[in-house]
């Protein structure tokens, strides 16, 4: 990292510090290639939820399932979104049919991420 912003080891790393104990620097992240941990197929899962369904409720039942790695809330039609991870397409449809059976869920809407186009580390 030095030689990259000109810098010696040292000057480098009290830097580092001084970011760290500031909370500019809120901790490191090792960026992991998911495929070869066998997640070959990434999707969005959009969830349309039963009137009066309340977020928490929605939190707590997406959690319970490892594959989903995010979700998020929006506005729109959907009432949350899933960013989901599995095997296979066979192992997403099996999630899928999953989500679907959870009473609270009226339907879903899913699309199959092709490839990355864009990727910034996470903040």
């Amino acid at each position: 990292m030095g030689r990259r912003v000109s810098l010696s080891a040292p000057s480098v790393k009290r830097r580092v510090d001084r970011l760290k104990r500031s909370g500019v620097l809120q901790g490191f992240t090792a960026v992991i290639d998911e495929r070869a941990l066998g997640a070959g197929t990434e999707a969005l899962v959009e969830l349309f939820y039963a009137p009066g369904t309340l977020l928490d409720e929605v939190a707590r039942r997406l959690a319970r399932h490892p594959e989903v790695v995010e979700a998020w809330s929006v506005t729109g039609e959907a009432d949350a979104i899933a960013r989901v991870r599995t095997r296979d397409n066979a192992d997403l449809e099996r999630l899928i049919m999953e989500l679907q059976r959870e009473e609270l869920v009226v339907r879903t809407r899913s699309q199959v991420i092709m490839s990355r186009l864009v990727r910034r580390p996470s903040g």
